[in-house]
């Protein structure tokens, strides 16, 4: 059946053990009533539908039965029909009284009343009630044959139990609809966010705006992909991003690069499997199955790329000895030729004999959040957390808590890179009829009030679903990560530039990732975890590379920089400043983390045979005025001196030492004085 290849099979997931089918007896149906042959009409048509055992046909059912309902509403077997109806959808919820009725009305209405009634239970929070329903089912279940129903039952029961606890400690959080711009009364499901949450995008099966209609396997609406922008002030209307994205099949997303132009969608075919797009300017490119071994003949349903580009993570139902059975989490990494390593599962730590889907890293390269049904869950699929530790290995799973983990499906979850908000998609009474995208404004954990705090600020300016009444102060876990942001343009037009944006550890002398700035709009996303001396290099042929240096601490917390960069043209006196040079304290000995740097300027002089440069040395106004002239000279003939010693023709090459004779910054400041110690070079001759 076509319909379990979709993304959206996660949300409703059906019952192992399934329902019992019941006769209708019309005689004791009957009541008298006018509109029985109506009532009997629409049952029968209802059963047609009712049997498919399909998410659109159940919805078809329902509506018939409840039509039915109104003539005669003590029936128990119709009672029945509609509270199954309702379990198999989106609204489960909504079972319960009619379930109810059925078993106060009649309580042997089908073999398995006792059962379906203690689902309902749990998906209300009446966990006490769901577990003695469930016994009561375990206690008429025949010996034979029953292994996988009573294994069914003490799972529903264990989860009861896991939501009784998980509800006496709730997560303190802010959970909003994200409203009627991006969210309607179809399915809308799978947010995926780029890491400043300056782009969301998402599937809906809504009426499909590309006017292929509703499939026939599970009568719902395909899938399509849809897209919103936030500049600041709020999310802009969804529209459907067309071609070649969504197709005459389904079509969902799966994952965003952090920096928003790099696509990942799941196609229902070969199984299941994950393919990939990049924006150029503002189009998509044709998506791209993901190679051997991230595919599989099995299903892979989720997927998420590393901050550089090097590793994904990703989901598959794959067999075999390096599996722990269901769905686990795999990771491949990229060799030294670029190619996809093989996959490699992540350990029984984080994998179950279970299911674990729909999996996410944040940028920080440490963080990673996925959703499991197994035996910690309070019911269906919850969200759970995990970090990897120094070693490479992952810490112990950490249930998210309650309200953000309910008896039902809860996946598709996102982070954006400050910690503070969630993503996700669920059904809530002040939704639009059906799941809804929701954020999630993580508080954290109550603590002694402080004179200053973040969260004081983010709760006064936040409007709440419902009352919330922040009396503590809070404390998030850090997030070691920081984001650069910014646009590439030309100096002289200010037309945006596709620039290539190298990212390098100065330390080790590697390139750790390159992406492109975007053609269009000179867009570019980077994400730099703590603990690293980083070289960002952005270049574009005709034009004098751009380097800035972030040297951040390992204990530095989640912060934001915007760099905005403009190119400057290869012409004769443009100049450049050279930040990922270094050199020992008040010495001219250049430091090993220079060399990156170092091989820009060689790479820059052999691309263009003819030009000529000066390398001139700065310093601040902190002491003596002769010192700092020797020390920036000598500083810059050892910068000549090594690009000599790479085969540069010292007659291309001069140097000089200025002292503070050239400020670009106030020395009255630390942070001025820091921006005048520099190296920069200048074209002289071209």
């Amino acid at each position: 059946m076509k319909y379990i290849l979709t993304i959206l099979s996660f949300l409703v997931g059906f019952s192992a053990l399934g329902q019992e089918y019941i006769e209708i007896d019309y005689d004791k149906f009957y009541s008298g009533k006018e509109g029985f042959k109506e009532a009997k009409k629409a049952i029968k048509e209802g059963d047609e539908s009712f049997i498919e055992n399909i998410p659109g046909a159940y919805k078809n059912a329902l509506e018939l039965f409840l039509k039915a309902n109104e003539y005669n509403s003590n029936y128990a077997p119709l009672n029945y029909r509609i509270g199954i109806c309702y379990l198999n959808s989106i609204n489960k919820t909504r079972a319960l009284p009619f379930l109810e009725k059925a078993y106060k009305t009649d309580n042997k209405v089908s073999g398995d009343i006792t059962f379906q009634l203690g689902r309902a239970y749990q998906y209300s929070y009446r966990f006490a009630q769901a577990i003695e329903m469930f016994n009561k089912y375990h206690q008429v279940l025949p010996t034979v044959k029953a292994e996988q129903k009573i294994k069914e039952i003490e799972k529903h029961i264990l989860e009861c139990k896991n939501g009784t606890e998980l509800m006496k400690k709730p997560v303190r959080c802010f959970i909003d609809n994200l409203g009627k711009q991006i969210n309607t009364s179809a399915p809308e499901y799978g947010p995926v966010i780029s890491a400043d949450e300056s782009v969301i995008m998402f599937t809906s099966r809504r009426a499909s705006t590309t006017g292929f209609g509703i499939d026939p396997e599970d009568k719902l609406y395909y899938e399509d992909i849809y897209q919103a922008s936030n500049a600041g002030d709020g999310w802009s209307e969804a529209s459907n991003v067309g071609k070649p994205l969504n197709t005459k099949n389904h079509d969902a997303t799966v994952s965003l690069s952090p920096d928003g132009q790099r696509l990942f969608i799941f196609k229902g075919d070969n199984g299941g499997d994950i393919y990939e797009s990049f924006l150029k300017g503002d189009s998509w490119s044709e998506p791209k199955r993901m190679p051997k071994p991230i595919n599989s003949a099995e299903k892979e349903n989720s997927a998420c790329i590393s901050f550089d580009g090097n590793s994904i993570y990703f989901t598959s139902y794959r067999e075999g000895k390096n599996s722990y059975g269901g769905s686990d989490i795999y990771v491949c990494h990229k060799n030294a030729k670029g190619e996809w390593g093989d996959a490699i599962n992540l350990g029984p730590i984080v994998n179950t004999d279970y299911d674990e889907i729909g999996v996410f890293m944040l940028p920080d390269g440490r963080t990673m959040y996925f959703s499991s049904n197994n035996s910690k869950s309070m019911g269906g699929f919850d969200i759970y957390k995990t970090t990897m530790k120094e070693d490479g290995s992952w810490t112990a799973p950490e249930n998210l808590g309650y309200p953000i983990n309910t008896p039902d499906n809860d996946v598709f979850f996102q982070m954006a890179a400050n910690g503070h908000n969630g993503y996700y998609s669920t059904v809530s009474s002040d939704g639009f009829g059906d799941t809804d995208l929701y954020k999630i404004l993580f508080l954290g954990p109550e603590k002694n009030m402080m004179n200053s705090n973040e969260d004081n600020l983010v709760a006064s300016l936040t409007k709440p679903v419902g009352e919330l009444v922040v009396e503590k102060t809070v404390a998030l876990k850090t997030i070691r990560l920081t984001i650069v942001k910014g646009v590439v343009t030309d100096s002289i037009t200010g037309k945006p530039i596709e620039a290539v944006i190298e990212l390098y550890d100065n330390d080790k002398n590697i390139k750790i990732a390159s992406v492109l700035s975007n053609s269009k709009t000179g867009r570019y996303l980077v994400s730099l975890p703590s603990g690293f001396n980083y070289g960002l290099n952005i270049k574009q042929e005709g034009y004098l590379f751009h380097s800035e240096n972030f040297n951040i601490p390992p204990a530095n917390s989640y912060r934001e920089e915007i760099k905005n960069i403009a190119l400057v043209s290869v012409v004769l006196g443009s100049k450049v400043i050279l930040k990922n040079i270094f050199f020992t304290t008040g010495k001219a000995i250049l430091e090993s983390a220079s060399k990156p740097e170092l091989e820009r300027i060689v790479k820059f002089l052999k691309d263009y045979p003819s030009v000529k440069i000066e390398i001139s040395g700065h310093t601040d106004n902190v002491g003596s005025a002769v010192l700092n002239d020797n020390l920036s000279g000598e500083r810059a003939k050892a910068v000549v001196d090594y690009l000599i010693q790479q085969s540069i023709s010292a007659d291309r090459l001069t140097s000089a030492g200025y002292g503070s004779k050239q400020p670009i910054a106030n020395n009255a400041t630390e942070e001025g004085r820091q921006l005048n110690r520099r190296v920069e070079f200048k074209i002289t001759s071209k």
